[in-house]
């Protein structure tokens, strides 16, 4: 069956089509991960075809002209093709244990799957997904780079992040202007964090917004005693602090507050 792709602009979309790079992306998964799986934008399949006879597996495109090819591909597994917003989705709904998530995430949104993500972090043991290259080293990134920032913090809080390899154009139709990469994403130890975690979020993403300065800069608005800024947290920038140094800040605050 022939089947005409289109490009999904509109959603960052680019589909894979080197069957090599696609047999690592499930390999990766594959070496950590035996659970349920969701996989996210199948677009034309080529991670799919791997993984469609998995009893426990779902694929969800937001696209129609996937879900419907793909139907007609696999008509025996046509449940398992679902239309919708992953976005907009109770994933419990799918897998009421824990499961692992799958795909070559559409670049516009990659960053708001991964706050996902992180809403449904108890359920979620592992991802092995395909990123634009500069948000795939971001959220492996390390403390002390430029590009450490929001996503690497509350990421690693609570995943340990694996940057597999890099992605050529080429390997996609249509090639996108940008390098992409593979990340893994394997659950920590880490249940729950030392510290209030609503606030945690709150002053990582306050600090980052103001990354060129001081910390103390980017938390005025959650201190009520001048005094606590002696801590030399305050006097560091954002990128300086590890995750763990990130909840020591909070607690910090959390005390005086």
């Amino acid at each position: 069956m022939q089947y005409q792709v289109r490009a999904k602009k509109h959603l960052g979309q680019h589909f894979l089509k080197d069957e090599e790079i696609a047999k690592n992306i499930v390999n990766a998964l594959v070496q950590v991960s035996n659970l349920p799986l969701i996989e996210i934008g199948p677009g034309t399949g080529v991670l799919t075809k791997h993984l469609i006879e998995k009893e426990n597996f779902v694929a969800i495109d937001i696209d129609t002209e996937s879900v419907e090819f793909l139907k007609k591909i696999y008509p025996q597994h046509a449940t398992k093709i679902l239309y919708g917003d992953f976005l907009e989705m109770n994933l419990t709904d799918f897998f009421s244990d824990k499961f692992a998530i799958i795909g070559n995430f559409p670049y516009n949104i990659s960053s708001q799957i991964m706050f996902k993500v992180l809403d449904y972090r108890h359920k979620i043991e592992a991802i092995v997904g395909m990123f634009q290259k500069e948000v795939a080293e971001r959220m492996a990134e390390k403390p002390g780079s430029k590009t450490y920032g929001i996503l690497s913090v509350l990421l690693q809080a609570f995943y340990d992040i694996e940057y597999l390899f890099t992605v050529e154009p080429s390997a996609f139709t249509p090639p996108p202007k940008v390098k992409s990469a593979v990340i893994r994403l394997t659950r920590n130890n880490t249940k729950q964090l030392a510290c209030d975690e609503k606030l945690f979020k709150a002053i990582v993403k306050s600090t980052f917004n103001q990354r060129r300065k001081m910390v103390r800069n980017g938390v005025k608005s959650f201190i009520k005693d001048e005094a606590v800024m002696s801590h030399k947290f305050f006097t560091m920038r954002p990128e300086q602090l590890s995750v763990n140094q990130f909840v020591e800040l909070t607690q910090i605050i959390e005390k005086q507050r």
